[in-house]
């Protein structure tokens, strides 16, 4: 009796520690994904809503210099715990897009 125990519960933690080494780790994406194609497609001159329509809402307006629109994405992938980050900064003069400046390429 005692001896089925101690085999189940053998059993069982062997079940337990070979499973443990299966566990879906998911990617976990944050900000706006840049996409190179789109930033291609980005000229100095363009108004705010066409750059808004091309890249959707920036991660951060801040409030102290709204000429300026950040795009930051990071990406922490599941399998090895990495993260890329991508940061874009945008600049305006007035409502006309004046310069573009970042690290596009997420590593």
């Amino acid at each position: 009796m005692i001896l089925r125990l101690l085999q189940s519960a053998l059993i069982a933690s062997l079940v337990i520690v070979t499973l443990s080494g299966c566990l879906y780790r998911m990617d976990i994406p944050q900000g706006n994904r840049i996409d190179p194609a789109l930033v291609d497609q980005l000229e100095i001159g363009m108004s705010r809503n066409q750059v808004e329509f091309l890249l959707g809402t920036p991660a951060i307006v801040d409030s102290y210099h709204p000429d300026q629109w950040h795009y930051i994405f990071y990406l922490k992938t599941g399998d090895d715990g990495n993260i890329a980050k991508s940061v874009m900064t945008l600049t305006f003069t007035g409502d006309l897009l004046s310069s573009i400046d970042g690290d596009l390429n997420p590593g």
